[in-house]
């Protein structure tokens, strides 16, 4: 087993266990801390398929920006006294704890008794993870859904700062 695979692994196992604990916790801050570790695991991802701008702008823009974001709202309602209001163990979480161990079982018969797949033919990577590529990808075929995502994430600032004011 190869260095790279051996790295690959580890940012996977990595990355779905800080994805696991993010859902799994009650308070909103170590949910959004976990968040940027599976970002930072992602970010490692991307430098294994040689994307270098993925990698980076993962970093800059989701951990850096995003991430800033969703901790201002988070503090801006402060979520944090409905996370030690919570009982217990509830149905939603009970709901939860049954789709993990549902998928964990699908996980396991596809990776020790399903036939693998037929392995596609690799593409040309030489163009993918440029500036070039990620523009013209971006700005030309994903112009109206880049779009729509920004007016969505204005839409939850707006929606956060209607309903801290509401509190007050």
């Amino acid at each position: 087993m190869t260095a790279e695979s051996l790295l690959f692994f580890f940012l996977a196992a990595f990355a779905v266990t800080t994805a696991i604990l993010m859902v799994m916790q009650r308070n909103p801050l170590m949910s959004a801390i976990y968040l940027i570790g599976n970002f930072f695991a992602l970010a490692g991802l991307y430098l294994i398929l040689r994307a270098q701008l993925l990698a980076v702008l993962m970093i800059a823009v989701y951990t850096g920006a995003i991430m800033v974001l969703v901790i201002f709202v988070i503090m801006l309602l402060n979520l944090g006294d409905e996370a030690r209001r919570i009982g217990p163990v509830t149905l939603k979480t009970s709901a939860g704890i049954a789709l993990v161990c549902g998928l964990l079982c699908e996980f396991l018969y596809i990776v020790f008794v399903a036939d693998p797949p037929a392995m596609p033919e690799p593409l040309e990577s030489a163009g993918l993870g440029t500036v070039e590529s990620l523009g013209s990808a971006l700005f030309g075929r994903f112009l109206l859904p880049f779009e729509l995502t920004s007016i969505l994430l204005l839409a939850a600032i707006v929606g956060a700062v209607v309903l801290a004011r509401k509190r007050s």
